[in-house]
Parts: structure tokens; sequence; C-alpha cells
């Protein structure tokens, strides 16, 4: 999956309040598992409504995925939209040079210093 910066923006923008940046935190490291509705709203200590408000903009930058499990409505992060983000971010990192996906790249400041 790739991402174009129009859909960067949009996943940015809805990362972008603390709410929602908590709350898709809360989902990346619930798992595959995800959280139903209300255990995301008590352990956010959020009340229903805006956490409905929040998890439908989430929903809409698709960096999160709801499924129905009985009268629950679970909530997952979309690790494959997330990788796509992280993948676009770094996509010009190590000044341009292709530097891998596990290479650790310093900022463009300390590359000057050392070069």
């Amino acid at each position: 999956m790739e991402m174009g910066s129009p859909a960067a923006v949009e996943a940015l923008a809805a990362l972008a309040q603390e709410h929602r940046l908590a709350l898709f935190r809360l989902l990346v490291q619930a798992g595959d598992d995800g959280l139903a509705a209300g255990a995301i709203a008590e352990k956010l200590g959020v009340p229903n409504s805006s956490l409905s408000f929040h998890l439908a903009h989430l929903t809409r930058a698709g960096l999160i995925r709801q499924r129905r499990d009985g009268r629950s409505r679970v909530y997952t992060a979309d690790y494959p939209a997330m990788n796509a983000l992280v993948a676009y971010l770094l996509e010009n990192c190590c000044a341009g040079a292709d530097c891998g996906q596990a290479a650790d790249c310093p900022p463009p400041q300390a590359q000057r210093k050392s070069a």
C-alpha cells in the first residue's frame, strides 16, 4: 500500500489532536484483537460522545478499522495504512539515498557535520 501526499496530510491532520493520537497509539498497542469502544473510553477517560467523534475522524483518515462483535464495535489500528504513512514520511530520508527499511538515518544536520 502506497500513500500519496493528500492521504498523508489527512492522516497527519487526524493524528494532530491529543485524544486522537492517544487513541491511535492505544489501538496500535492493542494489536489485531483491537478494543471495544467502551474499553477505549474507559482507558482514555474520554466521554462516549467525544470518543465517537474521534473514532469517526480516524476511520475517515483510514488509520483505524471497525468491526462488529456481537453488540459491540471493536476498533483496530490499520497497520498497512500506518506503515504506508511512515514509509511516506521516510521516503527521502538519508538525503535521498536508499538507506533501506531497517537503516538508522541520522538527521540531515548530523549528516552535514560528518561530511
